[in-house]
């Protein structure tokens, strides 16, 4: 499981955070570089397909490895060959080529995640979800270093095509792992009457439906909106960066190398919150702190090619991002249902990421016209309707438990 939270963390800066900064030093506008920011759309839309990859033996790979295993050597095929495509463009005088292999390697690598959870699902007992997911998450963040700091490192000291190029020999390690990996003892297996693909994505959706009632809505609503501030910023924090002569090593160091650990302190101390405070505090502190740390982001570009402000900057909006992430996810993970929490898990992760990269695709054109001060400002004030609606999330929460609880009292 470490090695595949690996493979599933390693290609998502290198078609975000990290291509934006290749893309911005190669020339590409800022408006472009928004658009370029859709190509990730793949991750927001991958409920879609999911039941397909329950239902059917991936191409060749299924024969040889399983249904599980071979899905995932074939994704992890798919994305380094991906990698080193986009190694040997030049988005300078070929944006269009870099447009689609980047596309093609967003869909790889959300296909990869899809296959990954229903790994983990299906191949340990839920008593042991918890050492699973952290083994994951531990992967992913690592991977997020290599992908971000060694990435930008192996690109200031050589080139971009020996960074694309490295990255895609590291896949080795997720699909080293896909090979070695036990194969889940059964599959999901459609119920009677319900062998369709259209079943197998509309009873996720019923159960929740039914589940959560009237409040259901509501709770689409914030996740819609909680991390809506960080997609959209992400997109232009990487060209700011380089547009106020910013070295790519400088960039690493603090963004990628050190603000690594600040955004590890984030994740422990909401943990940490959640255990101690309860899910609804948490998740409230943490949706207007992060938005509020893109303040820092503005104060940057207001204050210019300042190492101790940028320094500052990122220490402040990643131990906002990891707090407020963590929260997040135990919040999804509170409105999921045993019996579909895979289906379910996947499309309330894919919600929550669409609005933002949606509008994220016209970050640069923002920017553009008010700058970067302002668009960065303009980006944290999103934490006010946050708030609101986690205060309404909060009560609606305290009203179903004082429902439940009624029938034990009487």
């Amino acid at each position: 499981m470490l090695a595949l939270g690996f493979s599933s963390g390693l290609p998502f800066l290198l078609v975000f955070s990290t291509q934006s900064a290749w893309l911005r030093e190669a020339g590409v506008s800022k408006e472009h570089i928004g658009l370029m920011s859709w190509v990730a759309l793949a991750y927001s839309f991958k409920f879609l397909w999911a039941p397909l990859l329950d239902r059917y033996d991936a191409p060749l790979f299924g024969r040889w490895l399983g249904r599980r295993r071979g899905w995932m050597a074939l994704t992890q095929t798919a994305i380094a060959l991906c990698l080193a495509a986009l190694a040997f463009g030049d988005p300078a005088h070929n944006l269009l080529y870099t447009i689609f292999f980047a596309f093609c390697l967003g869909f790889s690598a959300a296909t990869q995640d899809i296959v990954i959870d229903g790994w983990r699902i299906a191949v340990a007992p839920p008593e042991d979800q918890g050492e699973m997911s952290a083994a994951s998450q531990v992967g992913y963040k690592f991977a997020i270093l290599c992908a971000g700091a060694g990435a930008l490192y192996l690109a200031q000291f050589v080139s971009w095509r020996a960074a694309y190029l490295v990255m895609a020999c590291l896949m080795i390690v997720g699909l080293a792992a896909s090979i070695f990996a036990p194969e889940p003892p059964a599959h999901v297996v459609a119920r009677p009457g319900h062998e369709n693909v259209l079943a197998a994505f509309a009873d996720p959706l019923r159960d929740f439906f039914r589940r959560n009632g009237r409040f259901a809505l509501l709770f689409l609503a914030l996740l819609a909106i909680y991390r809506l501030p960080d997609f959209v910023s992400g997109v232009m924090a990487n060209p700011l960066y380089i547009d106020l002569g910013f070295s790519k090593a400088e960039i690493a160091n603090v963004t990628k190398l050190f603000g690594f650990w600040v955004g590890l302190g984030g994740i422990f101390a909401g943990g940490y919150a959640v255990t101690r405070f309860g899910l609804m505090p948490s998740l409230l502190i943490g949706g207007i702190a992060a938005s509020a740390s893109h303040l820092s982001l503005a104060a940057l570009a207001a204050t210019g090619a300042d190492i101790h402000m940028l320094t500052l900057a990122v220490c402040v909006e990643n131990f906002a991002g990891g707090f407020a992430g963590t929260a997040l996810i135990a919040f999804m993970s509170s409105l999921t249902s045993p019996l579909y929490a895979a289906a379910q898990y996947a499309l309330l992760s894919s919600l929550y990421a669409l609005p933002g990269k949606l509008l994220g695709g016209f970050s640069g054109f923002a920017v553009a016209a008010f700058g970067y001060p302002a668009f960065f400002v303009a980006t944290s004030c999103i934490g006010l309707p946050v708030a609101a609606i986690c205060l309404a999330v909060w009560r609606a929460q305290a009203r179903r438990e004082a429902a439940a609880s009624q029938p034990e009292a009487a």
